[in-house]
């Protein structure tokens, strides 16, 4: 069986599972990361729970079977089963890394309770964090230990591109490994500013958060 990891990995390559309206059901790769990821036509539930519970309530939410598993009847569902919580269905993007030194002046810090460390902590692994003057880049290890980035801008310095060049860095500093950027739908700003850098979307997700 293919594990979460390497479903990821494969996705990173742009080689898909196959689009036949499936559901693909794994273990988690770690306790804390539970949820569902959507590619076209198929879909992967990770969890530790019983794989007929996830088919038997997919099949009772009673919608187009290609929407189950982000229906909100199923994460609903899901989230009550597992006592967990959702923010939000997010576009899942990902980006090859790019040689070099990122043009950007970046500053790693080493601060345990810097508000983007500490928020980052709750969902990553291996957090490492940069400033820029007027931004913030934040990678880290997430689901299935993919290399996952975040940037922050402030207001002052917006439509300035350094979102882009904040996402675009982060493909400098992965060490050859893709790096992968979750997005909501509704952040169109963000989103292009992704976009931009390079990091094409593959998918969708809704990662379940433990307590």
């Amino acid at each position: 069986m293919e594990s979460l990891r390497d479903i990821l990995d494969a996705a990173a390559q742009g080689v898909f599972p196959p689009a036949d309206g499936g559901t693909t059901i794994v273990p988690q790769a770690s306790p804390r990361d539970a949820g569902v990821l959507a590619f076209t036509a198929h879909s992967v539930v990770f969890t530790d729970e019983d794989p007929r519970w996830v088919r038997t309530t997919l099949s009772a939410v009673g919608c187009d079977a290609l929407a189950a598993t982000m229906n909100a009847r199923f994460l609903a569902a899901f989230m009550e089963r597992t006592g967990r919580t959702t923010d939000t269905i997010d576009v899942m993007t990902v980006g090859s890394p790019l040689p070099g030194e990122p043009p950007l002046a970046l500053t790693e810090i080493d601060d345990p309770g810097h508000p983007r460390v500490v928020s980052s902590r709750r969902r990553r692994d291996d957090v490492r964090v940069w400033t820029a003057d007027g931004g913030v880049l934040v990678l880290g290890r997430g689901i299935a230990g993919r290399l996952e980035v975040a940037v922050e801008v402030d207001d002052g310095v917006r439509q300035r591109g350094l979102g882009r060049a904040l996402a675009s860095a982060a493909r400098q500093l992965s060490a050859g490994e893709p790096v992968w950027a979750q997005v909501s739908p509704g952040n169109a700003r963000s989103l292009r500013a992704f976009q931009a850098a390079g990091y094409v979307p593959v998918g969708a997700e809704a990662l379940l958060i433990a307590p």
